[in-house]
């Protein structure tokens, strides 16, 4: 019958079971009589082995990736280097895209500029009301008149012209900022003149207009 040697731990120094491989006490792994590892140094021993396996493996991997026959049917002599070629047929053929052209746009018909339409009466009106045949107006006294056309608006982009008479005796003046609509009578002399608009090929009735002193 033989006699099993205890082993004293050299980390908690108690004394233990040789068959045990660590310390029932404090675990210590032993490697040695007496002696114990921790277990980062195993960790690293494992590590170090995974490295070195690794690296055999890349290795032979390298050497058959090198030693293998080249594709495509070629071969190659080890002593004079010849290569053979890959026959003509055997190259894949590119297909050529063909490149349609684009249509031609179709040009969008030219919008008509819309027409003014026609104008059917013209009336001088003074301070909003429609004009007597016959006025009068003192001198040195300006007198304000404006027009209306039917259709209203119709008389945009048609020329406007006032008329009188005689010069001498009044001047039609036309006043800014009011659309063209308004004007004014602008006596010079005593006496009478008539007095008329024209808008587009409609002329407005006529207007006596006596200049008084």
């Amino acid at each position: 019958m033989s006699i099993v040697n205890e082993i004293k731990c050299a980390r908690c120094d108690r004394k233990y079971s040789g068959v045990r491989s660590r310390c029932p006490y404090c675990g210590a792994r032993r490697i040695g009589r007496g002696k114990y590892s921790e277990d980062s140094d195993n960790a690293k021993g494992k590590m170090l082995i995974s490295v070195l396996i690794m690296a055999v493996f890349t290795v032979g991997a390298a050497v058959l990736l090198f030693s293998a026959p080249g594709e495509g049917g070629g071969s190659a002599s080890a002593g004079g280097g010849t290569v053979t070629q890959t026959p003509e047929d055997d190259v894949e053929t590119v297909p050529t895209l063909t490149v349609e052209p684009s249509p031609s746009p179709t040009p969008s018909p030219e919008l008509e500029e819309p027409t003014a339409p026609s104008i059917e009466s013209v009336e001088i009106q003074f301070d909003g009301r429609r004009m007597r045949d016959d006025v009068s107006q003192p001198l040195g006294r300006d007198l304000p008149i404006n027009i209306r056309v039917e259709p209203i608006d119709s008389e945009r982009g048609i020329d406007i012209s006032w008329n009188s008479t005689n010069t001498d005796i009044f001047e039609v003046v036309e006043v800014p900022g009011t659309n063209r609509l308004g004007a004014k009578i602008v006596p010079i002399a005593v006496g009478s003149a008539t007095l008329t608009v024209t808008v587009g090929d409609v002329t407005s009735q006529s207007v006596l207009v006596r200049i008084t002193r």
